[in-house]
C-alpha cells in the first residue's frame, strides 16, 4: 500500500503556526526532561519496565504534537511488517522519526550515535531502555559491537530501527546509504523492512516551526533476503528515495547530492 502526496494545510507558516511551535517545543523539552528524571527511578527494576516507560512518553508527545500544532499521522503498510523481530530501516528527516517507532512498535530498539549515550542522565536511561551504540569513526571493531548489540536485542523479540542514512536529511535530498544496515540484516538473520517518510515537510531538521498537516509514515514490504550486500544496499536506498520523494508535494524541489547516482 502506498501514501498520497504530502498534505499540508493552508498558511503553514503564519503567526498561529509559530506560536503553536512555541508551546509544543517548550512541552516537548519540559516533559522531555521529566520523562528522564523520572525515568532514573526504573533503573534497578527490569528493563521491560523502562520500555513501556519510554513508549508511554511517545505517545503523550505525538498527543502534543496533534493537539498543539496540528500533525496528524498516516501510517500505511502496516500488513508488511513481520511478526517478532525484524530491521527496519527508516528514512530519517525528523527528530519525529526517532519518537514515532516507540508508538508503533510492540518492542522497538534504536540504534543511535555513540556520542548520544555520553548525554548525563539521558544516555542513562537510554542505555537502560536497551539503545544499541554505534561509533561511525570505530572502524570494524565498531561495526562488530553494533552488531552484537542489536543480535541480543532481537533475539528477545525487539525490532531493530536504523536510519541507513546515519544522519537527518531534507526532504528530496539523497545521501549515500551507510553499508552498516546491510550487514546488521544479515548477523540478525531477519527481513530488512523499509520505511520511507515525509516527517521533514512538517517537522524539518533544526527547524522552529511545525506546520500543520497529514504527515506519512509508509512502510513497505521487505527486501528480498539473500541478496549480494551490494545489491540489498542499492536495493534499499532506490525504494526508500523512491517512494518518499513520492511523498512529496508535486513540484517540490528535489535536493539530490551529486554522489549519488
Amino acid at each position: 500500500m502506498t501514501a498520497s502526496a504530502a498534505t499540508l494545510d493552508p498558511a503553514p507558516t503564519g503567526l498561529l503556526t509559530l506560536l503553536r511551535s512555541a508551546l509544543f517545543n517548550a512541552l516537548f523539552f519540559v516533559l522531555t526532561a521529566l520523562c528522564v528524571l523520572g525515568g532514573m527511578l526504573l533503573l534497578p527494576f527490569p528493563r521491560r519496565w523502562a520500555r513501556r516507560y519510554v513508549k508511554g512518553w511517545a505517545y503523550l508527545i505525538l498527543w502534543v504534537l496533534r493537539v498543539v500544532c496540528g500533525i496528524r499521522l498516516r501510517v500505511t503498510g502496516m500488513e508488511n511488517l513481520p511478526p517478532g523481530p525484524a530491521v527496519i530501516a527508516a528514512k530519517h528527516q525528523s527528530a519525529f522519526d526517532t519518537v514515532v517507532w516507540l508508538a508503533l512498535l510492540p518492542d522497538p530498539v534504536y540504534v543511535l550515535k555513540q556520542e548520544l549515550l555520553r548525554i548525563p542522565v539521558w544516555g542513562t536511561l537510554a542505555r537502560k531502555y536497551g539503545a544499541v551504540a554505534v561509533d561511525r569513526a570505530g572502524g570494524a571493531s565498531a561495526l562488530k559491537r553494533m552488531v552484537r548489540e542489536a543480535s541480543a536485542a532481537a533475539a528477545e523479540g525487539s525490532q531493530i530501527i536504523i536510519f541507513p542514512e546515519g544522519t537527518r536529511t531534507a526532504p528530496g535530498q539523497r545521501v549515500p546509504y551507510l553499508p552498516g544496515v546491510v550487514a546488521l540484516g544479515a548477523a540478525v538473520g531477519r527481513p530488512i523492512v523499509p520505511v520511507a517518510t515525509d516527517s521533514g515537510m512538517f517537522w524539518g531538521k533544526r527547524a522552529f516551526a511545525k506546520r500543520p498537516g497529514t504527515l506519512t509514515v509508509a512502510i513497505l514490504p521487505p527486501l528480498p533476503q539473500g541478496l549480494p550486500r551490494a545489491v540489498l544496499l542499492a536495493r534499499m536506498q532506490d525504494v526508500i528515495e523512491t517512494e518518499s520523494e513520492r511523498l512529496l508535494p508535486p513540484g517540490y524541489a528535489r535536493l539530490v547530492d551529486n554522489s549519488v547516482g
